[in-house]
């Protein structure tokens, strides 16, 4: 068995290692987010750098969690501050976790799946678990680490009971394939499509598939689709097939290894015919779009490569199960949130989900919903308490077990906990009464229909749904931070209920990924935000009188654009001597004339605040009033200039120097040299700018319906309300229940506004009810149930916006609570 202690790892990393805890500590997991750790846990924590962050920032929070291990950078200073930590010094922290997966990686000899391509990757490994796991006990790649960082984090995962590893690589520069290649060291390979993706960093297409089969420089087999010309000519360049064997499958060349000789599509599944060893074989998936035929084919040529008979793939690959890409995060009864994970369980799998569960620090409560786990390579007592041990890592509170062999080692689990035999069983016996103002993740593998549970927790309304892409906000976050100079922070507005989007839960991904304040309109807003264990600073845009008392309770900060709202927080601390400082943000009126102080009262304010101590300025701001018309630019530059005057007089006389920020997310486009201290991003983050290239950043939100019904309306019929829309011709109508007590707006009636259906474009026709509208689909085939979008990635808000003579932040803003905000996480 590999044991690694601490100073083992050192030497074979060829680190500097100095010692102040226990040099023989035995490290079982290694980790390079700080968020993701919960205890200390046989952990290695390697201090990580990149263009955005740096793991060295970290050490002390992670030390305070008792984490003792830490890999290093020479250039690190400050270790004397922890006297009880074990440091390894290395000259690059990426290199030194590489090297040691590298190390690791050599222990084992087993065969060895290494899969690359543009598309299909995590697809073709996802399905080969399938298919290969009552045979083997596998170690593979969890979800897409298919990185630099995840690549070295999955080979981790080897151990002696594993029979096969199925490990994914990916690439986006030149020169990266040989590290993972190192790392991964595959016996059989598999290059699947070959698309656009990371075309930028390489010269043509020749290179990046030149590139991506360096993984397979070593391999026995390598499978591939030789209808794909360019891959065939590059593999000749490379001398490849001088070295390994080739495994081929075509639709075109009848001298394959697979020769495909025919794909029927039906309405749910494929047939597909091919010829094997001069054998006609058929197998049959459940599934139609060409992406997922030619990754099955692929899956289909490793098992017969493996020596599977056609009768045993054709019975599995039939029961193959579509690939959970993403985790949703749903509304649940009772206060609660539900994370949705009901297509697989496995041990590493697990660890991520709980991982995203953890995360949501707006929850108090955890609760897990787990089946048995099918395979893992270890005994049924031993695989339990290692999930029970996960738990109490995890800080879980609840566990509720599906299963015969979970409920056999109920012993093993020391919290809460509670077990069922089958899911009929827990339907038959669960008070859900019990579940209130949890987060719940349901995980489970595909046999047990957790999704029936699922579908129970969660909060019922109706089909109407607002989608929220947590990834699509990450990656406009980091845009936006890649545009700020060093050492600019960051203030998200998360006010009017996150521009309709959802204020908490997008605070806490917010937070997690660490903006520096958060912004809301109302106290009540940052109120609600402190009650679900958000701990960022938040200002109060419009404080009042009644609010007052609440944003001392909560130490929310309040922004202060008058000597009423001042002269209120005297009054406060003069009547309660013994609250904290309250920190303002002090609003001025550069010219927008909106909210602020003006310059003629600027000695008197600086009189108020010098006199009053326990009031700390922690910003001077103002608000470009047209910082997205270029005809005012010279007004926004004068804007920007008059309030650097007053912040300057005002940190003068203050003797301390606040924050400084005037731009919003277009302001900080258009005018970085006014990014200042800080800038406000907004709408941006969500997706809405017209000043930033729509391949740059993403919308966050999309909001979707169904067809309820179909109706065939004859010429000279009328639709709707007030029989204002007159039908010309025969028309098909779709009944879609969304109206405008939804947010969907009512000028968008009578042939003003479109929704997409089936790729095409539907125009509203007759008025928009308050609960439903209707579209006509003449033109389109659609079936009732089908999806209807009313604005996302392929028909968007800003031009559903102009149609109904409205902006953006009207539409987001106004669309209902009602409509079910889902959040999603790929």
């Amino acid at each position: 068995m590999s044991v690694y202690t601490i100073s083992s790892i050192a030497k074979i990393i060829n680190g500097d290692f100095i010692h102040g805890f226990d040099s023989d500590y035995i490290i079982k997991e290694l980790a390079y987010d700080s968020r993701k750790i919960q205890h200390q846990s046989h952990v290695l924590f390697f201090a990580l750098l990149s263009s955005k962050n740096d793991g060295h920032n970290y050490i002390e929070e992670l030390y305070d969690k008792n984490v003792r291990n830490f890999v290093i950078n020479k250039t690190y200073t400050h270790t004397h501050r922890f006297s009880e930590a074990n440091f390894i010094l290395v000259d690059d922290t990426l290199h030194a976790l590489q090297t040691l997966a590298k190390h690791h990686r050599r222990n084992f000899h087993l065969p060895i799946i290494g899969i690359t391509g543009s598309n299909g990757k995590t697809a073709v490994k996802e399905w080969l678990y399938q298919l290969l796991y009552n045979d083997y006990n596998i170690a593979y790649t969890p979800n897409s680490f298919n990185s630099q960082i995840g690549v070295p984090l999955s080979v981790w995962n080897l151990n002696e009971d594993m029979q096969l590893g199925i490990f994914e690589a990916g690439i986006s520069k030149p020169n990266e394939m040989n590290v993972l290649k190192e790392i991964i060291e595959p016996s059989i390979g598999i290059l699947t499509n070959i698309g656009a993706a990371h075309d930028e960093y390489f010269m043509d297409v020749k290179q990046k598939i030149g590139e991506k089969l360096n993984l397979f420089r070593n391999v026995d087999t390598l499978i591939y689709n030789t209808d794909n010309g360019i891959i065939t000519e590059v593999l000749l360049r490379t001398e490849l097939t001088k070295k390994i064997k080739l495994f081929i499958w075509s639709r075109k060349k009848e001298d394959a290894d697979l020769y495909i000789t025919n794909i029927s599509k039906q309405s749910k599944s494929t047939e597909i015919t091919a010829v094997f060893q001069a054998q006609s074989l058929k197998i049959k998936i459940p599934f139609i779009d060409d992406a997922a035929i030619e990754n099955t084919i692929h899956c289909w040529a490793c098992m017969l490569l493996l020596g599977y008979s056609n009768d045993i793939i054709a019975e599995r690959i039939f029961k193959l199960t579509p690939i959970a890409m993403r985790l949703e995060m749903k509304q649940g009864i009772n206060r609660c949130m539900i994370i949705n994970d009901t297509y697989n369980s496995d041990i590493n799998s697990l660890q991520i989900a709980l991982d995203l569960m953890i995360n949501q620090k707006q929850f108090k409560k955890r609760t897990l919903i787990l089946s048995d786990i099918l395979q893992s390579g270890h005994s049924e007592y031993e695989l339990y308490k290692e999930i029970s041990d996960l738990l109490n890592t995890k800080d879980i509170h609840h566990i509720i077990g599906i299963g015969e062999a979970i409920s056999r080692q109920a012993n093993s689990f020391t919290i809460k906990k509670e077990f069922f035999k089958t899911t009929n069983d827990f339907f038959a016996d669960f008070d859900t009464s019990k579940l209130e103002n949890e987060i719940i993740l349901i995980k489970g593998a595909r046999k047990f229909n957790f999704e029936r549970i699922s579908n129970y927790l969660e909060l019922k309304t109706h089909e109407t749904v607002m989608e929220v892409s947590l990834n699509s906000l990450i990656n406009n976050l980091n845009y936006y931070r890649s545009l700020l100079k060093p050492g600019t922070k960051i203030m998200a507005m998360v006010k009017a209920f996150g521009y309709g989007i959802g204020d908490i839960d997008l605070a806490n991904e917010l937070q997690y990924h660490k903006v520096d304040y958060l912004t809301v309109a109302y106290a009540d807003e940052g109120i609600a935000l402190k009650n679900k264990n958000i701990h960022l600073p938040i200002m109060v845009m419009n404080p009042d009188e009644r609010g007052i008392e609440s944003i001392l309770k909560y130490q929310l900060q309040p922004e202060v654009y008058s000597f009423r709202i001042l002269q209120l927080l005297e009054e406060a601390i003069e009547h309660n001597p013994q609250i904290p400082d309250i920190h303002i943000h002090l609003k001025i009126d550069t010219g927008m004339h909106r909210l602020g102080f003006e310059k003629h009262i600027m000695t008197e304010l600086i009189n108020h605040l010098t006199s009053n101590p326990k009031i700390i300025v922690e910003s001077v701001f103002s608000h470009f009033a047209s910082a997205d018309d270029s005809r005012e630019d010279a007004f926004s530059r004068q804007q920007a200039e008059t309030l650097s005057e007053y912040h300057h007089a005002i940190s003068e006389r203050l003797g301390y120097t606040p924050l400084k920020h005037i731009a919003n997310s277009v302001g900080m486009v258009r005018f970085p040299e006014y990014q200042y201290d800080m800038v406000r991003l907004g709408i941006g983050l969500y997706g809405i700018n017209p000043f930033v290239e729509q391949t740059k950043i993403e919308p966050v939100a999309s909001l979707h319906t169904i067809i309820s019904q179909i109706k065939s309306i004859k010429a000279g019929d009328t639709i709707g309300y007030n029989r204002e829309w007159k039908v010309n011709s025969d028309m098909l109508i779709a009944v879609v229940p969304i109206g405008y007590a939804d947010g969907f707006p009512r000028s968008l009636g009578n042939g003003k506004g479109v929704v997409l259906i089936n790729g095409q474009l539907a125009k509203i026709v007759g008025n928009v009810c308050m609960d439903m509208c209707m579209a006509d689909i003449t033109h389109i085939p659609a079936k009732e149930g089908d999806l209807v979008t009313i604005f996302g990635k392929d028909i968007s808000i800003t031009q559903m916006a102009k149609k109904a003579n409205r902006i953006e932040y009207e539409i987001l803003t106004g669309i209902s609570q009602r409509v079910k905000r889902v959040f999603v996480r790929k």
